[in-house]
């Protein structure tokens, strides 16, 4: 009988699993697979069926009470033979103990409540051309934004309150990775929001966007965006926003932005306590 391994994946075969997202649509990062693994490469496995890798799936600890899934994807030809199953279950092992987070497929939702997550709310893509977005924005303030290379101490602590995790390692690789451009809004000396920005297998992604007013979003939205070489001027920019957040999705609107795709944030246990109006775009699918 063949032989069915499930282990750890390396950076290469990470950057496979990475380039299977792209061929599903996904449409992840240009340098995804290197910020991702360092948060915990153990965490991000591969089933290999006589040493030919058919499946991956990741499983993020983020600490020792908070997971988020993703990667899941078993290629096409060797789907329905229980090999994803497999290697799920391996992926909820690594997990054991958290409260564990994922952005799934509406389809797939009834599948995920089978194995006890629960619906927290939707998540969903919008999509524009950078000069349409930026003429949209008009005019916008620059005084209180700076660039942004490395996780603060006040960064650190300004994120926490917006993701269910401390992340100061997968933020560091965030925002000093080559070609993502971030920015951060400052008052009084206090943070008041931040966004990153960064090109992928097609156009450019706007993740996170972080801000405590609308007002301020826009402008690191503005700023960031004028980071793209003109050359790109015309490239599609997606964002991908929490539908419980009424103030981006009419930031959406007022920008002219199409929805093209939607997820179904889920959770094993509870939904954590985060300021989801804060939120004004989701970092990343993959991770959460």
């Amino acid at each position: 009988m063949p032989r069915y391994d499930i282990r750890p994946l390396t950076a290469a075969e990470l950057q496979h699993a990475v380039d299977w997202a792209g061929r599903e649509g996904w449409n992840p990062g240009v340098h995804d697979a290197e910020c991702f693994r360092p948060t915990d490469p153990d965490g991000f496995l591969g089933g290999f069926l006589d040493g030919e890798m058919i499946a991956s799936v990741s499983a993020v600890n983020y600490d020792d009470a908070f997971s988020f899934l993703g990667f899941y994807i078993v290629r096409p030809e060797f789907r329905g033979s229980g090999h994803g199953l497999e290697i799920a279950q391996h992926a909820l092992a690594h997990c054991e103990g958290c409260n564990m987070g994922l952005d799934g497929v509406v389809e797939q939702q009834d599948n995920y409540r089978k194995s006890g997550f629960s619906f927290a709310y939707n998540n969903y893509r919008f999509v524009g051309m950078k000069n349409g977005i930026l003429t949209a924005l008009g005019p916008q303030p620059v005084a209180n934004i700076a660039s942004l290379t490395g996780a603060s101490k006040d960064l650190a602590v300004y994120d926490r309150a917006l993701f269910p995790a401390p992340r100061g390692v997968f933020l560091n690789d965030w925002l000093s990775a080559p070609s993502h451009a971030s920015r951060v809004f400052t008052e009084n000396g206090a943070i008041k929001g931040y966004v990153t920005l960064r090109p992928c297998q097609t156009g450019y992604k706007i993740g996170p966007l972080f801000a405590d007013r609308s007002e301020i979003a826009q402008a690191l939205l503005a700023s960031v965006l004028s980071a793209i070489p003109e050359d790109h001027a015309e490239q599609e920019i997606f964002i991908d926003m929490p539908q419980p957040n009424t103030a981006a999705f009419a930031l959406a609107d007022a920008l002219g932005l199409e929805k093209v795709f939607e997820t179904a944030r889920m959770y094993s246990e509870h939904e954590p306590e985060i300021d989801l109006n804060r939120i004004f775009g989701v970092t990343t699918f993959e991770l959460g």
